[in-house]
């Protein structure tokens, strides 16, 4: 499911959404412009649990790939040393925040930052969202951290702080919702959801995906326990700071 757009419109200016936006596409950009990205930027930049753990280790990640030899088509492990950080290895829980892995994990992770974060930064101040956003990220970033501690693979993408808008998203407005449209094959068709309803479903696939992680499945590149720690992280935020949920009567005549 994606979301097209919710009914809740903002009454300011979202600045820091509109920042953080600027400033993943700036870093983006700046990744397509490197030519040896796993020696640069995300070397440099990117979290790697391992570096957390155990700062003398250097962390190696291997591959298997198919190569054309003499005898045929053989598949050969490469391995590849991740270079030093350039900031100190703690401080990249917030630099990988603001990389990302290819244009659909940029765009995907952008348009559902642009359609709830202006609405949780309407509620929580332009510094409190700032706060919010900074903090739900570097949680997710331990609870992946706790769920592998020894991996040498690079983590990035600003995935478990939106992860962390969304939870507070959920708990600041119960009566929103969501115009979603799902992607099948040829067709598309579009539907209407309550917000938790909507994002309920996508945290429950993050935890699925979460704990089948733990059980010895293939993660598949994703940090799913980011996902799904983010998202408590800002549901338990937006509790903690007290702000009570938005009304039904505050929004029961707006229309899509």
């Amino acid at each position: 499911m994606i979301p097209l757009r919710d009914d809740i419109p903002s009454r300011t200016t979202p600045v820091i959404n509109y920042l953080v936006i600027g400033l993943c596409a700036l870093a983006f950009l700046a990744q397509q412009a490197s030519s040896d990205q796993s020696e640069g930027i995300i070397s440099g930049f990117a979290m790697v649990p391992l570096r957390l753990t155990d700062p003398d280790a250097t962390p190696v990640m291997q591959h298997r790939v198919a190569v054309q030899t003499p005898r045929g088509v053989e598949i050969q492990e490469i391995r590849q040393e991740i270079g030093p950080p350039a900031v100190p290895a703690w401080a990249t829980l917030i630099t990988c925040m603001f990389l990302h892995g290819g244009w659909m994990h940029f765009l995907g992770n952008m348009w559902f930052l642009y359609i709830f974060g202006d609405n949780v930064e309407d509620r929580l101040g332009h510094f409190g969202y700032a706060l919010l956003y900074i903090g739900t990220g570097v949680l997710a970033g331990l609870a992946h951290l706790l769920s592998d501690p020894g991996s040498p693979v690079p983590t990035l993408g600003a995935s478990g702080a939106i992860a962390g808008v969304m939870g507070a998203y959920a708990f600041l407005y119960p009566h929103a919702r969501v115009l979603a449209v799902l992607p099948l094959m040829f067709v598309f068709p579009t539907f209407v959801l309550p917000g938790p309803v909507f994002l309920g479903i996508w945290f429950v696939i993050q935890l699925v995906n979460s704990l089948g992680s733990l059980a010895g499945g293939e993660a598949g590149g994703v940090a799913w326990w980011a996902h799904a720690g983010g998202f408590i992280a800002g549901a338990v935020a937006a509790l903690l700071i007290g702000r009570s949920p938005l009304g039904h009567e505050a929004v029961k005549d707006r229309r899509f």
